[in-house]
């Protein structure tokens, strides 16, 4: 059976975005490469200058592999997002939050790199638990 709790704490600061503190999670664990935006059809990338859709295509493929493995979002327990620009970070975030219920989002980090894998604007990688049958 998989377990996953929320830690949280007010004596470190509320998260800024669709993300928690910490989640404890127990189980068979999944190692999500980082996903950019590569569309699975034509194995280019995908909206070349549109954060917000290559942050969408992103989690799509991170749904796809996720799915593919047995789990879903629900068990992501950490995920990381690189940014070329953290300019883009509240897009981004909007984006990302479609795909977490928020009180129950995973923990995060999020960084801005001076460059991404073909020129990308977003790069998302995850942790997940599989649930056990």
């Amino acid at each position: 059976m998989t377990t996953r709790k929320i830690i949280t704490t007010d004596k470190a600061p509320k998260p800024v975005g669709p993300y928690n503190q910490a989640i404890a999670a127990t189980g068979s664990m999944l190692f999500v490469s980082g996903q950019i935006a590569i569309d699975i059809k034509t194995n280019q990338i995908a909206y070349t200058d549109d954060v917000s859709k290559q942050t969408k295509q992103a989690m799509e493929n991170l749904k796809a592999i996720l799915s593919g493995s047995g789990t879903t979002f629900s068990n992501v327990v950490k995920t990381t997002v690189y940014l070329k620009n953290m300019d883009d970070f509240a897009t981004v975030n909007e984006v990302y939050g479609k795909y977490f219920d928020s009180a129950n989002a995973p923990a995060r980090a999020c960084v801005e790199v001076s460059r991404l894998p073909k020129d990308v604007l977003v790069e998302i990688d995850c942790i997940a638990v599989i649930p056990n049958s």
